[in-house]
């Protein structure tokens, strides 16, 4: 299966978008190959893509200004859309850096293109507010975890919404993404795989 047809794929799970509707973005998908490091947005820049991850792994992430650490904030995987969402609706500066953890590829469109399919289609609308929705969702599931369950539980989601993520990511990533210490991680795993 081509990266287009995934996308295709991918966009009829997501939004019930049909060929004839999807047919409409054809001329504005492009792809771009992502090398481990390299940025796709980086802070105080402005959004201005919606990708599709067709392979790899990206994070967003702050750095502390007194301790220089960073903390990562989003995870996006094989399959997912990668984007600042803030940043992307509303065309301002991100507060995030958004960077490749592995090497990888992206189709992407860009918001200007977006926007005019949203007035061309009525499934594009759709499009964009289930995006919308699933950007909500995905920013509240993170603060209630942080506020509402345990590590061991945010560790098991993790899983269950990137399950390759161990195969391709270092363990101090996933320990920052969690709001552990790396010793916690290891607690939490040796705990899990005895059970």
């Amino acid at each position: 299966m081509s990266e287009i047809e995934k996308l295709a794929a991918a966009l009829e799970a997501f939004a019930g978008l049909k060929a004839n509707d999807f047919q409409l973005s054809t001329p504005f998908w492009q792809s771009k190959n992502y090398q481990k490091g390299e940025f796709y947005n980086e802070h105080r820049n402005i959004c201005k893509n919606l990708g599709f991850i067709t392979k790899g792994v990206f994070r967003s992430y702050t750095i502390d200004e007194k301790t220089g650490e960073e903390k990562n904030v989003f995870l996006y995987s094989t399959n997912g859309f990668v984007v600042t969402f803030k940043s992307f609706i509303n065309q301002t500066p991100c507060d995030y850096y958004t960077q490749a953890m592995t090497d990888a590829s992206v189709i992407f469109i860009n918001i200007i293109d977006l926007q005019s399919l949203y007035q061309r289609s009525h499934q594009w609308e759709k499009f964009g507010r289930l995006l919308a929705q699933e950007a909500f969702n995905v920013t509240m599931t993170r603060i209630e975890g942080f506020m509402f369950k345990t590590p061991e539980e945010r560790y098991l989601d993790l899983i269950q919404q990137h399950p390759d993520i161990f195969n391709s990511v270092p363990l101090y990533h996933i320990s920052s993404y969690l709001g552990i210490q790396g010793p916690s991680l290891s607690r939490i795993r040796k705990r899990i795989s005895g059970k």
